[in-house]
């Protein structure tokens, strides 16, 4: 199993605004450089357009860790590929492919907030059809040099080449999801290893989903080894499980209560969280040997996952709390993972 840390680069310490962004991003490239030393599988760099983050640009971001870092696999976690042109995507990620020698990745799907729409002048009506075509035109640049190409959302190619090509081939390409069955299938016919944010209820409720898309890979002919399942999920380590915990859901609660606003869901309280982070909820929070037996029992839950990345961004943890959890992370619960679940470092 590979084991990671997924951030939005939140622009906050624990209570304001007060952090300023130059300082965010270098305590940023700081906790990436320490990760790849301490032997993390991978890091992910989110992509928003709001105020309350700085990842608008993650490729800006990964290349900048590329050149500080030697092992560490870093990818888009995800790149809203509908708000974006396939063609410049793929220069990026192969540029940054070359800047780290074969180490980048990155994960597309259809983002969870919408500003990137009207961001760049896309219509919310079209949130399927853009994701259709524009991962039908990566994977054919991807897979080809020189592009013939037509669709409704951006000018045709006529056997154009795409350049620079990334130094792996191919260039990694995982497919983020919700909760959305389509999405799901979608991924398991492109024989795509697929990441699932799984941020509420109760794991093992992903697995019909997760069985979807496996039966839908085989279905289009692709080897079982091909259709990797990785999860996307808050979370959080400390020394002990109640000192993670009183570190985490203050900030927690005010984050999801904030979004909750907008999205019309209910006030997070101390029971609901306390739920969440139950035996089967979605929270990943507590010690090392808490956190690697929850982990443990949501991949037996889903059939078997290959990477598994904390969030801990809603938590809106200072840089010292974030970096004393990547040490915790890296050092107590990627090994117990690998050895109770077996190494699994494959580029997907």
């Amino acid at each position: 199993m590979q084991v990671g840390i997924d951030s939005f680069t939140a622009a906050h310490d624990d209570s304001s605004l007060s952090v300023s962004p130059a300082e965010r991003l270098q305590q940023l490239i700081e906790q990436i450089e320490l990760a790849d030393q301490l032997g993390l599988d991978i890091f992910g760099i989110g992509e928003h357009h709001r105020r309350e983050f700085l990842d608008s640009a993650p490729a800006v971001i990964l290349a900048a860790a590329a050149a500080r870092t030697r092992h560490i696999r870093l990818t888009s976690a995800v790149t809203v590929l509908s708000a974006v042109d396939p063609v410049r995507l793929f220069q990026e990620f192969a540029t940054l492919d070359l800047i780290s020698k074969g180490r980048a990745e990155m994960v597309v799907g259809r983002g969870s907030f919408i500003e990137a729409f009207p961001l760049f002048g896309l219509s919310l009506e079209d949130y399927d059809s853009l994701f259709e075509e524009k991962i039908d035109l990566l994977l054919k640049i991807r897979n080809n040099e020189y592009i013939t190409w037509s669709g409704k959302y951006r000018p045709s190619l006529d056997r154009q080449g795409v350049y620079p090509r990334p130094l792996q081939n191919p260039l990694p390409i995982w497919i983020g999801v919700g909760g959305t069955p389509e999405s799901f299938a979608r991924a398991g016919t492109l024989g795509l290893p697929l990441m699932v944010a799984i941020i509420g209820g109760k794991t093992h409720q992903f697995r019909p989903i997760i069985d979807l898309y496996r039966e839908a890979g085989k279905q289009a002919g692709h080897s079982p080894d091909k259709l990797k399942v990785g999860i996307h999920s808050l979370g959080y380590v400390a020394d002990k499980t109640q000192e993670a915990i009183n570190d985490f859901f203050p900030g927690y609660a005010h984050t999801m209560t904030e979004i909750g606003r907008e999205r019309g869901w209910p006030k997070m309280t101390r029971e609901s969280f306390d739920i969440q982070n139950s035996s089967s909820g979605a929270l990943v929070i507590g010690d090392p040997h808490d956190v690697v037996e929850k982990i443990i029992r949501h991949s037996k839950a889903l059939g078997g996952i290959s990477r598994f990345t904390f969030m801990m961004n809603p938590g809106s943890l200072p840089h010292e709390k974030l970096i004393q959890a990547t040490k915790l992370i890296s050092t107590q619960v990627a090994p117990a993972l690998r050895e109770q679940l077996g190494g699994d470092n494959e580029n997907m």
